[in-house]
């Protein structure tokens, strides 16, 4: 018999993921700040992660809050794609560390051999699961030569998440897409943003002059992994008609990732960054002028808000984070999902007008500032403490809602 938890009682959490900070990526970053808020509420937050190449296996990894408790883990480097890690196989381990002390739910962020670990020795010890749904890894397949396997990742991950009791997908059109191909308790989970750290006060003039921009000059960003997947050749060839346009445009793609070295050869007018600090990065947000959004793939796409905190004018296909938050012409600029040529043409006619840019920044600014974290922390303790004791008084939220601008994200299920 399963007992229900003390009323308003802090959990015990358990949350497996194969990439966590200081790594630097979309996914990382937002379970970091999950993990944080749920420490500040006082939720005891155990941290399974890979070990990273700095870090000797006797090390205990520290953490910013008394409350997180990190297990780092053996990992491998992923092949073609340096700088992130897969866990390994770890059943034994996660078996003597959930006997040992057992949390009051398994939240499960990554399905990779690590998160299979965790999923699997969750059921073996009956622990309420929790899983997230954060990359379209069945689409990423076609852009590193497995693309005969992509119909066998989505059955994966599809078996994957239906295996625990409810999935947090960050947009409504992607539940939508799921529940259509066969996902089972999908629950909305948005995400916010920073606006403290991305801010238009760290525009930085000698940063400006750096890359060889005037004041009045505008700049184009791309920030994200340098990787097929981002569609990054279509933002370069944005850039290169928007220069017979606008000759004193510039072009900055900040981030790290295979396809750097090959695109920084072929575009010498573009400056490659490479990987860059959480504060470096705000600044260069900061200095830009217009974001450049070309990517397809995206599950959310947290880029998109950073750069709306930092007041930039963006340009962005119409769907997940842009779809939930950009009204064209009025706080950013959106082009139908898949016509790459209306992007470009979207691109190109904003950038070779100032007026509409600098109406569209502080717009873009406003709307984020209604984005903010805390009401998804929330979110996510209620949904922990939902699948953790359905009947906790805590966990009881309305089962039907959506995102928009200016309102918080709202909870959504469904069952196919």
């Amino acid at each position: 018999m399963v007992h229900p938890l003390p009323e308003f009682r802090q959990l015990r959490i358990a949350l497996v993921s194969e990439t966590f900070p200081p790594e630097i990526n979309g996914v990382s970053m937002t379970l970091g700040r999950l993990v944080d808020g749920l420490a500040r509420r006082g939720h005891q937050v155990q941290v399974v992660r890979c070990r990273l190449p700095h870090e000797k296996p006797n090390e205990k990894p520290s953490e910013a809050h008394p409350l997180i408790h990190p297990v780092a883990l053996p990992s491998l480097p992923i092949p073609r794609y340096s700088g992130l890690r897969l866990g390994l196989p770890a059943k034994k381990r996660l078996r003597e560390l959930w006997r040992s002390e057992r949390p009051d739910v398994v939240h499960v962020a990554t399905e990779g051999p690590l998160g299979r670990s965790a999923l699997r020795v969750a059921e073996e010890l009956g622990l309420p699961l929790a899983s997230s749904y954060h990359t379209n890894f069945h689409d990423y397949s076609r852009h590193y030569g497995i693309g005969l396997f992509q119909g066998m990742v989505a059955g994966y991950l599809r078996r994957f998440h239906n295996r625990t009791r409810l999935t947090m997908v960050p947009s409504p059109d992607l539940l939508e897409r799921l529940a259509a191909n066969g996902y089972n308790n999908l629950v909305t989970l948005g995400r916010g943003v920073d606006t403290q750290l991305f801010t238009p006060a760290k525009r930085d003039l000698d940063l400006r002059a750096h890359w060889g921009a005037r004041p009045q000059d505008p700049v184009l960003l791309h920030v994200g992994r340098v990787a097929p997947e981002k569609n990054i050749p279509l933002a370069l060839a944005a850039f290169a008609r928007v220069r017979e346009l606008v000759p004193t445009a510039r072009m900055v793609v900040a981030g790290e990732g295979p396809l750097r070295r090959g695109l920084s050869t072929q575009h010498p007018a573009v400056l490659f960054t490479g990987a860059l600090s959480v504060e470096d990065l705000a600044r260069h947000y900061a200095s830009a002028d217009v974001f450049m959004f070309p990517s397809m793939s995206e599950t959310f796409g947290n880029v998109l808000l950073e750069a709306m905190a930092s007041g930039l004018a963006t340009v962005s296909f119409c769907y997940a984070a842009p779809k939930a938050f950009i009204q064209h012409d009025d706080n950013g600029v959106l082009a139908p999902f898949g016509d790459e040529i209306a992007w470009l043409d979207q691109a190109c006619a904003l950038v070779a007008d100032p007026v509409r840019i600098a109406r569209l920044r502080p717009a873009a600014r406003a709307t984020a500032l209604t984005i903010g974290w805390e009401a998804v922390i929330d979110r996510f303790e209620h949904l922990l403490r939902r699948v953790a004791d359905p009947q906790d008084a805590r966990s009881q939220l309305p089962i039907s809602g959506h995102i928009a601008a200016n309102s918080q994200p709202v909870l959504s299920t469904t069952s196919a």
